[in-house]
């Protein structure tokens, strides 16, 4: 599955619509985005469940700034509507497909019960 532009006008559709969306976010001056983007658009190859989402910070700095992006690439993670992990840094291949699996073991509803009590 290729990457989903994602825009402040389709992020709540989006994220609504599927259960587990990774967004990458970047910009095109950013080097290390440019060299984690060939890595991201394979390994969202690997996942026809997951939607691999990307947002250009320049043009969509609402949706960064939402997101407390301080730094580019990051990572962000939403399973059930739910932030999961959002963390800068470009990712090898087998790294990010680590976080997938740890993304992925996750009992969600054992993680929102603990957020209700906390």
């Amino acid at each position: 599955m290729s990457t989903v532009e994602l825009t402040a006008a389709n992020f709540d559709q989006v994220v609504s619509e599927n259960d587990f969306v990774i967004i990458d976010f970047w910009a095109g001056w950013c080097m290390p985005c440019r060299q984690f983007a060939p890595t991201y658009e394979k390994v969202s190859g690997n996942h026809d469940d997951i939607v691999f989402a990307s947002v250009d910070t320049e043009a969509e700095q609402q949706l960064a700034a939402a997101f407390d992006v301080r730094s580019i690439p990051t990572l962000a993670v939403i399973r059930d509507k739910t932030v999961i992990y959002s963390q800068p840094g470009a990712l090898p291949e087998k790294t990010l497909e680590d976080l997938i699996q740890q993304a992925r073991d996750i009992d969600m509803d054992k993680l929102k019960e603990e957020a209700q009590e906390a």
